[in-house]
């Protein structure tokens, strides 16, 4: 993986460790490219996560590291974007393995999830130490491409499977019981 300039992006409940993050890549001295928020102002995390993700699309930055309350909310957001495959991580060995079985581009942190105080409890998952291993295997795994290509680069040129062909039994009932009411092809779902 070629490491250009990385980049950052948050929503408010992440401003302060993604603060964090920036200082850590100075003493490193990796180049850093920050996409938002700027301040602990509540904000919208989608606004940050899809400008993340057109940065790396256009080649301005690689790979990325997004934060967000949750951690979920960006990650679906960046994981909108055809060419992104974001994971969301919390300990080295996650970080290294979505690199390397996942070829991860932009690693997904979360700032707390047992609380509604994100300030409160602002580094419940990760802790600062934790933070650095993550960021030191995320960029310095590498992809395992023979072994794991075809899972994960096959599948954007192959065309979407076709769910059910007139059969319901391969979904799970509970599935089922909130599908539209098309007894014998959910095709509908994917229009």
């Amino acid at each position: 993986m070629e490491i250009k300039t990385i980049g950052l992006a948050s929503d408010h409940a992440g401003f302060a460790l993604k603060q964090f993050v920036k200082k850590y890549l100075d003493e490193k001295g990796w180049a850093y490219k920050d996409y938002g928020t700027y301040t602990e102002d509540s904000c919208d995390y989608s606004d940050f996560g899809h400008a993340l993700a057109q940065g790396i699309e256009q080649g301005e930055v690689f790979p990325g590291i997004a934060i967000c309350g949750s951690g979920e909310g960006i990650n679906m957001t960046l994981n909108k974007h055809q060419s992104i495959r974001a994971g969301l991580c919390w300990i080295p060995e996650i970080a290294h393995l979505i690199r390397q079985h996942n070829n991860a581009n932009v690693l997904v942190m979360q700032v707390a999830s047992s609380t509604r105080t994100w300030r409160a409890r602002l580094w419940t998952n990760i802790s600062r130490r934790n933070l650095k291993a993550v960021a030191i295997r995320s960029v310095s795994t590498r992809f395992l491409f023979r072994r794991n290509s075809t899972r994960v680069i096959e599948p954007y040129e192959r065309e979407p499977p076709q769910h059910c062909g007139g059969s319901l039994s391969l979904i799970p009932h509970s599935i089922r019981l909130i599908l539209p009411s098309c007894e014998n092809s959910p095709a509908s779902l994917h229009t």
